[in-house]
């Protein structure tokens, strides 16, 4: 007779790490745009085009910053002398051409189930810690730079380490474990944390970064915020981005800030309010004290979503990515309940038709209790 871990392997064996390949679609130069032509309830979970800003898809609350876009167009309109002091937003910076695509790419692609991750991923997580998540090489002639994983340097870099030339367009990098996954338990965690060290970003230069989060599969040409299940702060107009292909929204907790060489931006997911928040430079984002997350009630429910961190370049920037691996600016982030690989542990709810109560945790599996500090 199998043993239970035997026959738990063969039941978990197509859920491995191996992403797969999502090609975006080819235009033919000089011919217009034809959306896809689906069948009546088929084809993506998210068939229709994303939402414009001020029109909240279900499950998620916009905070209550208005829309740049709609600013801009009621001071316009009356004519006054106002400035707003911001950059038009994204679909200034982006191609209409490269909008559709990114529409058409969401209704071919459904968004990935949760899923379980494989034994040598697990084995590695409980060796490595938060050292384990890195981000993925972007597969596209449009990133222009370099990506270098603690685990590719024989140095002894603890960060993730992205540097892009000025002809880098704008591109966005996944990280290849999820830092938020639906399928594990989060009981005694707060959330889930991670933070990126600006050392170059010229705006002047059209130097942008953005940092975020996404679920898979997602446009690699596409900013994060600026399509489905994806949220990102831009910090050249520190706008805050969800599910928006417009021109995002003022975040009032972060509009007077300038990023200069040595800022760390922080993003995180809290559990208890289901909201995505900020950090600048170990301070969360507040006004006059008051904590102010970006979005509240977004990836809900949580077990239907693996969440990724999402970092945004475009022309020639650099920064440091961290996901535990060195001390966190913002104190609170060290602490056991906030770091991404104390989320991998315990499996919640029913997974694959066997009960979680009965499934061993990723450490019990892989016969360790080291939890890789």
């Amino acid at each position: 007779m199998p043993s239970f871990f035997s026959s738990l392997r063969d039941r978990v064996a197509n859920h491995n790490n191996t992403q797969p390949v999502y090609q975006p679609p080819n235009y033919p130069p000089n011919q217009p745009y034809q959306p896809p032509n689906y069948p009546p309830n088929q084809g993506a979970q998210y068939g229709q085009p994303p939402p414009v800003s001020g029109d909240a898809p279900p499950g998620w609350a916009p905070a209550p910053e208005q829309s740049v876009r709609k600013l801009y167009a009621a001071i316009h309109s009356l004519n006054t002398n106002t400035h707003i002091q911001h950059q038009w937003g994204q679909r200034a910076e982006a191609t209409e051409e490269d909008y559709q695509a990114a529409e058409e790419f969401c209704n071919r692609y459904t968004v990935e189930a949760p899923r379980l991750l494989s034994s040598d991923t697990v084995e590695r997580i409980s060796a490595s810690g938060c050292k384990a998540w890195g981000l993925e090489i972007p597969q596209t002639r449009r990133f222009v730079g370099t990506v270098q994983n603690p685990s590719d340097s024989k140095s002894d870099a603890h960060r993730v380490h992205v540097k892009t030339g000025s002809a880098c367009r704008e591109t966005c990098i996944l990280s290849d474990l999820p830092i938020l996954a639906g399928l594990y338990d989060v009981k005694g965690k707060h959330g889930v944390y991670y933070e990126v060290e600006i050392l170059e970003m010229d705006v002047e230069k059209d130097g942008v970064v953005a940092v975020g989060t996404a679920c898979r599969p997602y446009p690699n040409w596409r900013l994060p915020g600026w399509n489905r299940l994806s949220g990102g702060l831009h910090l050249d107009d520190m706008c805050k981005f969800f599910e928006d292909p417009d021109g995002g929204r003022d975040y009032n907790a972060m509009k007077h800030v300038t990023v200069r060489p040595g800022d760390i931006v922080g993003c995180g997911y809290d559990f208890g309010r289901s909201s995505l928040f900020y950090t600048w430079n170990g301070q969360r984002t507040n006004i006059n004290g008051v904590e102010q997350d970006a979005f509240v009630g977004v990836y809900l429910p949580r077990a239907k979503h693996d969440v990724y961190a999402a970092i945004g370049v475009s022309g020639a920037v650099e920064v440091k990515v961290n996901f535990g691996g060195e001390l966190f600016r913002w104190k609170e982030g060290n602490e056991w309940a906030w770091r991404v690989e104390g989320h991998v542990g315990k499996l919640g709810g029913t997974v694959m038709g066997v009960d979680a109560e009965d499934l061993p945790s990723y450490y019990e599996a892989s016969g360790s209790s080291r939890r890789g500090y």
